[in-house]
């Protein structure tokens, strides 16, 4: 009943955005644009028209990267492949193409380092991972797993739980081939690090090379953030009773249960409500006296950030027992389709763990743990990385990220390619 009542809400809001925005437009006719009190009418529908959650993947937007540097440099077209389509995601890779749109043709001996970029499924797209895959691109064959939102699932795709997250990174990783590296960031380094566990047990030939994992919760107990005490607060019945909803009839996954991504999205700006409100009183103030500029830097982040995906029911009550509620793979009690996943059997994937010094969603020492925890590794193929003054974003976007965080996670990967 929940998503069916928001979904009645989200419709009147959208009738009421196509009132602002006409207001919007005619506020900047040549004879009223330059009136004060014009311009503050028309920043006030933009910011309302701003605050609009969708359904709907945004768009990458990476059309080109450089290859090389100095006088070497030269700059190559990008286009995005579906290189393996499965119900709950597509394997995407980003391929590089010469000027007369054939594809590239590497000038090194060997072709780039081939990376599974493993994207979190907690509430947003993939394109949250824009500012990393656009970092890894010039030094690397770049694929990135593209969610899809639950709603858009049909129920006969069947169900979709952390077993099931587990299989497709077995299965991707299949595709990409021997040698390949992966890299979570967030939520996946729990089943990225059992994919990898269950590969090196099995002798699987694709096996990654290298597994980076970014800012995740290996192990939650350690320094619980307040995120990690919200999934504690609650018996687990109380999330089946309150945290899921049933989609409409309206989408193509009618019916199947979900956690949906408003509810995620309400969450996560309750933690920094203030934060956000200064932002769209930013916002505001920006559009009123002409910072176009800053304002449509705003106006982009929320756009994103306003774009929702909803998670199938299995895989967050999953998640919320078995990773936060137990610490299931910490406590060698994570199972991967009946049998045990047994992180000390990785013995040649390096692993490198990257934590942010401000992160309050994944605290410092819960990735790290996973060096404990995959004992067999040895040591000359471990490290760790604590990026100094950045949260958990900070660590797969921004400057801190290209300029620090970013030049050691590209030096383990062709360290070990």
């Amino acid at each position: 009943m929940k998503y069916h009542v928001w979904q009645a809400q989200a419709d009147l809001m959208a009738h009421l955005r196509l009132y602002t925005e006409a207001t919007a437009q005619a506020m900047h006719q040549p004879w009223l644009a330059e009136l004060p009190a014009a311009r503050r009418i028309a920043a006030a529908c933009a910011v309302f028209a701003s605050a609009q959650v969708t359904h709907s993947r945004p768009d990458f937007g990476i059309e080109r990267t450089t290859l090389g540097s100095g006088a070497a440099a030269r700059e190559v077209l990008v286009h995005e492949e579906k290189i393996h389509v499965l119900p709950f995601c597509t394997l995407l890779r980003f391929a590089k193409e010469g000027a007369d749109g054939q594809p590239e043709r590497q000038p090194q001996p060997q072709p780039q380092p081939r990376v599974l970029l493993v994207a979190p499924m907690s509430g947003h797209f993939a394109t949250l991972l824009r500012d990393t895959v656009r970092t890894m691109l010039p030094d690397h064959d770049v694929y990135i797993t593209d969610w899809h939102n639950g709603r858009d699932v049909p129920l006969s795709a069947g169900a979709f739980g952390l077993d099931q997250y587990t299989r497709y990174l077995i299965e991707f990783l299949g595709v990409l081939g021997e040698g390949a590296h992966m890299l979570a960031v967030c939520q996946p380094c729990v089943p990225a690090l059992a994919a990898t566990a269950i590969m090196a047990e099995d002798g699987h030939p694709a096996t990654p090379r290298s597994l980076t994992l970014m800012a995740g919760p290996v192990d939650v107990r350690i320094s619980p953030t307040e995120v990690n005490r919200l999934a504690i607060s609650k018996p687990y019945s109380w999330f089946e009773r309150n945290m899921i909803g049933i989609v409409p009839q309206r989408h193509r996954g009618a019916g199947r249960e979900v956690y949906p991504g408003f509810m995620q999205l309400t969450a996560f700006m309750s933690m920094n409500l203030e934060r956000h409100m200064e932002a769209f009183r930013g916002l505001y103030r920006d559009l009123a006296n002409g910072e176009l500029e800053r304002a449509a830097a705003t106006r982009a982040f929320y756009a994103e950030y306003f774009a929702v995906l909803d998670l199938p029911a299995e895989f967050y009550l999953e998640t919320i027992r078995d990773i936060f509620q137990h610490a299931a793979l910490a406590c060698g009690q994570l199972r991967f389709e009946g049998r045990p996943v047994r992180p000390e059997a990785i013995r040649r994937t390096a692993l490198l763990t990257v934590e942010g010094e401000r992160d309050d969603i994944c605290a410092l020492g819960q990735t790290m743990a996973a060096h404990d925890l995959c004992s067999g590794i040895p040591a000359f193929l471990k490290s760790h990385h604590m990026q100094a003054g950045v949260g958990h974003y900070g660590v797969f976007s921004g400057r801190r990220w290209t300029q620090q965080t970013y030049p050691m996670v590209r030096e383990m990967i062709y360290g070990t390619d």
